[in-house]
């Protein structure tokens, strides 16, 4: 098996997939032990919408402990469990067994006592209190690049040291050569120096990245910048293609947004494809959801300075929309 398709098994495995892929999920960590426990103080699982990794001790805690978090995953928290504060760990265990879990919400971080009695069906008869952070639940930036050269370089030094997930297309493979570890691996994670959040492609067709992309739905940014005037058009048309279809599709409205469509231009080629692009039927609309040229007008032409004009932009529509 790929090793990057191998699950975690023990939860700092799963915190730094899930960290590095922008995966929501939820470090539960026992913070208090009284009595007897099936686990000790600082054990820790993690939790996602379709899995875990580790363990509390499994029966009833930690079955409580998946449902709560996954209830905070979905925002369902406030309207199921009570933020009354929480029993001290130093009450007795018969005290203690009468008292009903509660939560008590700290931003994205949540505690919920446990007594280990008839209520759980653990014979433990101990109590622990449990942590919940939550990661990820607004998903990091996710960015799809076209194209390999200087800008798009500067781009990556840039983006490698941001929370966002970034797929890089380029149909030439000596662009991604500086960048190559070991030719003999066919793992991507080790064949190139890039961090893990950096997933470089070397495809022959790259439009057929642009619908996959769109169609996963929350923000998006699309950068086109190519070597080449005629894919950069055909990669823009295939985006506006894309959100006038899901436009069209009610069933899909409400899930998917119009992406952040950037593409790398001068004013000259700017206004050569949006005059092609109405030529060929598009609404005026449709066309000025474009944004060419690209990145803020901060000046300097250098590839770093024009890298940090683009970043600046996705940055401030990113945190402008996430609320």
């Amino acid at each position: 098996m790929n090793e990057s398709l191998a699950l975690p098994i023990v939860w700092y495995e799963g915190l730094a997939r899930y960290q590095q892929r922008g995966i929501a999920h939820v470090l539960a960590t026992v913070v208090a032990v009284n009595g007897s426990a099936p686990r000790a103080l600082q054990a820790k699982m993690i939790v996602t919408q379709d899995g875990i990794v580790d363990t509390l001790g499994g029966g009833g805690l930690e079955h409580d402990v998946i449902n709560t978090a996954r209830q905070l995953l979905n925002g369902e928290i406030a309207a199921t469990v009570s933020k009354e504060v929480k029993p001290k760990v130093s009450e007795t265990d018969s005290e203690s067994a009468s008292v009903s879990s509660k939560a008590v919400r700290r931003d994205a971080v949540y505690t919920k006592h446990y007594p280990l009695g008839a209520k759980l069906a653990q014979c433990c008869g101990g109590s622990v209190t449990v942590m919940f952070e939550c990661f990820n639940v607004t998903p990091p930036m996710s960015v799809l690049v076209f194209g390999a050269g200087h800008v798009a370089s500067a781009l990556m030094t840039i983006l490698a040291e941001l929370p966002c997930q970034v797929d890089w297309v380029d149909s030439r493979p000596e662009m991604f050569k500086r960048y190559l570890v070991d030719k003999s691996t066919t793992n991507q994670s080790k064949l190139y120096s890039l961090p893990t959040h950096i997933r470089p492609h070397i495809d022959d067709e790259p439009v057929d990245f642009v619908r996959p992309f769109i169609e996963q739905g929350g923000q998006r940014f699309i950068l086109v910048m190519t070597h080449d005037h005629s894919v950069d058009f055909e990669l823009v048309r295939a985006a506006l293609d894309t959100i006038s279809d899901i436009s069209a599709s009610h069933d899909k409205c409400s899930d998917i947004s119009a992406p952040y469509i950037g593409c790398i231009a001068s004013a000259t080629k700017a206004k050569r494809f949006r005059d092609r692009l109405v030529q060929r039927g598009y609404s005026e609309q449709l066309v000025n959801q474009l944004v060419m040229p690209i990145g803020l007008q901060v000046g300097g032409k250098e590839p770093m300075a024009v890298a940090v004009s683009i970043v600046a932009q996705l940055l401030q529509q990113y945190h402008q929309a996430t609320p």
